[in-house]
């Protein structure tokens, strides 16, 4: 497990992630791509982080199952978050000088465009994959 700080572009928000899983995935579900406009680059970090700057963070309730924070100054989206475990999942991109990453699975696999793809050999779920893994757990 990796340990990182990261910011949004303005500062308001500072994130310090204690357990980052260097087996990143990467989801291309349309929510996702809707959100930053492209496939979701994202690290697990579970539970142990601790975010200053609360007070600039909103949340958006994207499914009932998760709910995505941004920064309410820049826009800087900071974490997709599980309700049940609390765990988050936070886009590669905000953490400086993250080391060791390796891309390990991508979500909704049958729902990436054709105008993109990897040359990583990943694991992949589709859409009915993901939807049967989370009412196990939801």
């Amino acid at each position: 497990m990796l340990k990182a700080k990261a910011s949004c572009l303005c500062g308001a928000v500072e994130i310090t992630a204690n357990a980052i899983n260097p087996k990143f995935t990467v989801c291309h579900c349309d929510s996702c791509r809707r959100w930053g406009g492209a496939p979701f680059f994202a690290v697990q970090c579970g539970t142990n982080v601790s975010i200053e700057g609360r007070e600039s963070v909103k949340m958006y309730d994207s499914s009932s199952w998760a709910s995505r924070g941004f920064c309410n100054e820049c826009g800087t989206h900071l974490f997709f978050k599980f309700n049940k475990s609390g765990d988050y999942n936070m886009p590669v991109g905000i953490f400086q000088n993250l080391e060791g990453l390796k891309m390990d699975m991508q979500y909704f696999s049958d729902q990436r465009p054709d105008y993109y793809c990897f040359s990583n050999q990943t694991k992949e779920m589709t859409r009915a994959e993901i939807m049967a893994y989370f009412a196990k757990s939801i």
